[in-house]
């Protein structure tokens, strides 16, 4: 990959705190939420409810697209990416901990939660390993996008 894509992927990850990630329902229709996540490197992570709609579609099909973006007045200044991914389980106790407390960390700004952060056994966290990226760059021109195989 890219030195300079890569940089601007993780530029953008970092920037942003949601993003839109659509997994396969059972039907077959796609089903797109907003959802908070956390990165480190191009591996990004995000948590949803045990039984939730999200989790009982990656149970049967992992693979997920996602979203981050944002809205600017400036429509040559649109960046942002999109991704073709993996999701796996987070089964693994140290890592579920070390991502709840990246969670907590990645809002310095926020209230307090209205209830106790989650336990690890209490949410269902999900890693999203990259499989293509696609990062949109106006500012290289209308429509811009450099697509990256991971």
């Amino acid at each position: 990959m890219d030195e300079t894509l890569r940089q601007k992927i993780l530029q953008l990850l970092a920037q942003h705190r949601i993003m839109t990630v659509a997994t396969l329902r059972e039907d077959g229709w796609p089903q797109a939420t907003t959802v908070g996540y956390v990165s480190e490197g191009l591996t990004l992570w995000f948590l949803c409810g045990l039984e939730s709609q999200k989790a009982r579609n990656l149970a049967r099909d992992n693979r997920v697209s996602l979203a981050i973006d944002h809205d600017t007045p400036d429509i040559m200044a649109i960046t942002g990416l999109s991704m073709a991914a993996r999701a796996q389980p987070v089964t693994d106790p140290e890592e579920a901990r070390k991502v709840l407390q990246m969670l907590a960390l990645r809002y310095p700004d926020a209230p307090p939660l209205p209830m106790p952060m989650p336990a690890p056994e209490e949410v269902r966290i999900f890693r999203l390993t990259p499989v293509v990226v696609s990062v949109l760059d106006y500012s290289k021109g209308f429509g811009h996008t450099d697509l990256v195989a991971c």
